[in-house]
């Protein structure tokens, strides 16, 4: 984890990306389903068919990571994205032929996206995910912040353009999944 952990970066969330269900904090750290369609403007950035948002930040090279914390979530969606994926139609799956890296939790399953899925085993009160890219490397690992181990790592990826970190907190499910998914700073763990 430490290893890791030193190529932790500073991310926030841009509200021009964000789906309009989405309500953002204001420090920008924060998401989660507002279970209501808010009017505001469309633009070529924003997604319009998935509860996706993406940061503000993004990576064409180097080593990266970042962390997000899960607690209390009965779904949710978090890895990376090229940026020049579909924002506004449906796709098959979030994949990394469609430009996604993600794992995503729901229904008390854990899977990374691929062409199969990757059923991962489900951790015990999985608290917060970590991200790591290597862009040069092709690579793109998962980690369990709280037990300090590895979940998945994608490799031998192809990446040709900028990576965006992205975040869904996924439907707001009657209340019983409005818990934020929040950006944690990363504390580098001994």
């Amino acid at each position: 984890m430490k290893r890791v952990q030193q190529y932790g970066v500073e991310v926030t969330l841009d509200p021009d990306t964000a789906h309009p269900h989405l309500i953002l904090s204001d420090d920008r750290k924060q998401v989660h389903d507002g279970d209501v369609v808010k009017e505001i403007p469309d633009n070529p950035k924003r997604f319009t068919w998935y509860i996706n948002v993406l940061t503000r930040q993004s990576f064409s090279s180097g080593r990266f990571y970042f962390e997000v914390q899960v607690k209390d979530k009965t779904g949710w969606l978090l890895g990376v994205t090229r940026e020049s994926v579909n924002r506004k139609d449906e796709i098959t799956s979030h994949t990394p032929e469609n430009g996604y890296w993600t794992l995503y939790f729901e229904e008390d399953e854990l899977v990374f996206s691929d062409d199969p899925d990757v059923r991962l085993p489900v951790r015990a009160e999985l608290q917060k995910v970590g991200v790591f890219v290597d862009y040069d490397a092709g690579l793109v690992s998962f980690y369990d912040v709280e037990a300090r181990a590895h979940i998945y790592s994608a490799t031998g990826c192809t990446f040709s353009e900028p990576l965006y970190p992205i975040l869904s907190p996924w439907l707001h499910d009657g209340g019983r999944n409005s818990t934020p998914l929040i950006i944690s700073p990363v504390n580098q763990t001994d």
